[in-house]
């Protein structure tokens, strides 16, 4: 089958960062989280173009990652691990320079045998309940900690995404206590959610992720993506005929129906059928019909004089949220969901790697 086209706007991501980077004070650093593979974009190139604007922190979840991202981006900038020290993670942290979020007594206890003189930092459980130390918890390590002295002090909000949820402000107030008892070092509380709340919640560092890569709650960000799916076959169907497994969609009309290559497998969520998702030929949207099936999707394009070669289902006009929302998820599903099948293309400033300036 003939390969979808996924390409990733460096340029687009790079303005992104640098309109989260303005909403803070000057004396605020920007972070760039590219856990997840940069959200499925591909951090070995998403990293250095952010380096190039300016980011000179990052976040990663898993040791492994970090080992790939310091080797795109060379020795110099900040990689702190999410999933802080985890069985076997020691000599990948103390090879590649990365420092992890330390989330629990056993874990600080763990590094300080492991890795007493390295880098790390501490991750406070501020009232998510997922990750980090909570007051119990952090009264029991305070001794190793002081010796450690972290270089980040974080947590995360739960509720950041609603700017009115009172656990916001609880949360604020519950990281300030638990930073306090520790020995002096930048904090951490905001990814993209806590950027857009105010300077109130940017303490000394903040976190984007999904803002730079064009999701919500950033509205203000450019698209970074634009997936572009082959079309493999147009046929004829007849008023009545059905379309696809369970003849989910029966012509009203004489109609022309385009097959195109791609489908869940590729990341297009079976549940996006239900949602009223378009495919785009320039600026003509054509309604996507039928189910979604593992290889492959079905438009109606009888209103199209001319079918083209591709039709995009990612652009502009239908961001990843529009098919969150078709499929009742969330951006970062989509996201993180886009395969490994399609070409993936790089444009902007920063997509010849050759051409990256700044590095560290």
């Amino acid at each position: 089958m003939a390969r979808a086209t996924l390409t990733i706007d460096l340029d687009a991501i790079a303005a992104n960062w640098r309109a989260l980077d303005a909403r803070s004070g000057r004396d605020v650093e920007t972070a760039g989280v590219l856990k997840a593979d940069a959200y499925g974009l591909g951090a070995a190139r998403v990293g250095p173009a952010l380096h190039a604007a300016g980011a000179r922190v990052f976040f990663v979840a898993l040791s492994e990652e970090g080992a790939a991202l310091r080797a795109a981006l060379g020795p110099g900038p900040a990689i702190h691990v999410l999933s802080g020290l985890l069985p076997g993670d020691a000599e990948i942290l103390r090879t590649h320079d990365l420092s992890p979020c330390l989330n629990s007594a056993a874990q600080v206890i763990d590094f300080e045998n492991t890795l007493p003189n390295h880098i790390c930092a501490v991750q406070l459980d501020s009232g998510m309940h997922r990750l980090g130390l909570n007051a119990s918890e952090l009264a029991s390590v305070l001794d190793p900690l002081s010796r450690l002295r972290p270089r980040l002090v974080l947590s995360h909000l739960a509720c950041a995404d609603a700017p009115d949820h009172p656990q916001n402000a609880n949360q604020r107030r519950a990281f300030i206590d638990l930073a306090n008892r520790l020995p002096p070092a930048p904090r951490s509380l905001a990814a993209t959610g806590g950027v857009l709340l105010g300077p109130d919640y940017h303490f000394d560092l903040t976190r984007p992720g999904v803002g730079l890569f064009g999701g919500l709650p950033f509205t203000e960000a450019r698209p970074a993506v634009t997936l572009a799916l082959p079309v493999i076959q147009v046929r004829e169907v007849a008023t009545g005929g059905g379309v696809g497994y369970g003849a989910a969609w029966v012509a009203p009309r004489p109609s022309r129906v385009a097959t195109l290559s791609a489908g869940y497998a590729d990341g297009l969520l079976r549940a996006i059928a239900g949602g009223a998702v378009q495919l785009f030929a320039g600026e003509r949207a054509c309604p996507l019909i039928g189910r979604v099936s593992m290889d492959l999707v079905t438009v109606d394009v009888t209103d199209l004089a001319d079918v083209p070669s591709h039709l995009e289902i990612l652009n502009a006009r239908q961001t990843v949220d529009d098919l969150a929302r078709a499929a009742g998820t969330i951006g970062y599903e989509i996201l993180t969901s886009l395969g490994d099948r399609y070409e993936r293309v790089y444009k902007g400033a920063a997509a010849d790697p050759g051409a990256i300036s700044g590095r560290a």
